[in-house]
């Protein structure tokens, strides 16, 4: 996995004490964050547009994820007031990416890998801010600590619902063990999403 995936995935490290259960999904809704429906067809549209921008495969599972922390890290913005301007979103994608702007500029030209990295990086900015930071303190592991303390407390009362074919939302996280399979894509995106993963890996420089 490259450092500009893993640094794609960073909300998905902030582990939420949310509660995790199916009900009140319905077909079609991979998952329910508090009043915010996630659908299938955002979680495959997400998972081609950011494995298209990076180059390489981000999957179903971890789009999904990331998706729902964004949306839970959302309403704790909403619900503390917490601003966050433009600027300040700019400046965090392009961290979220390494500060590699080729890859930036590619997050650019589709507008959902556009709106994905920008909801990863304005929930990036609200956990620093939680912690009486700013933009300029997103590698500051103090600061993140003393965010994650405070979006833990301020998330305790949205309830996460997960369609039980994607797992389960455990702590935090997606465990897709439960369901024991993500196997929901059609066959048509699967050997898409299986195309871009190989010619990810043949383009990885050796050693």
């Amino acid at each position: 996995m490259s450092t500009r995936v893993r640094a794609i995935g960073a909300v998905a490290a902030i582990v939420l004490l949310t509660g995790g259960c199916a009900a009140g999904i319905h077909p079609g809704a991979a998952a329910v964050v508090g009043k915010t429906e996630i659908s299938v067809g955002d979680v495959d549209k997400t998972s081609q547009a950011v494995s298209t921008a990076l180059g390489q495969n981000y999957n179903t599972a971890a789009a999904l994820s990331d998706l729902v922390n964004n949306a839970v890290l959302g309403q704790v913005q909403e619900n503390k007031s917490v601003p966050v301007t433009p600027a300040e979103t700019a400046e965090a994608a392009r961290s979220a990416v390494g500060g590699d702007e080729d890859t930036y500029q590619k997050f650019q030209t589709n507008t959902v890998a556009r709106d994905f990295l920008n909801s990863v990086a304005t929930s990036q900015v609200v956990v620093v801010k939680l912690a009486g930071g700013t933009v300029k303190d997103l590698q500051d592991q103090a600061k993140l600590q003393q965010g994650l303390a405070a979006a833990k407390d301020a998330s305790k009362d949205i309830t996460v619902s997960i369609a039980p074919r994607f797992g389960q939302w455990t702590d935090g996280k997606l465990d897709t063990t439960i369901s024991g399979s993500l196997s929901v894509e059609s066959d048509q995106t699967a050997a898409k999403r299986k195309a871009a993963a190989d010619a990810a890996q043949q383009a990885q420089p050796q050693g």
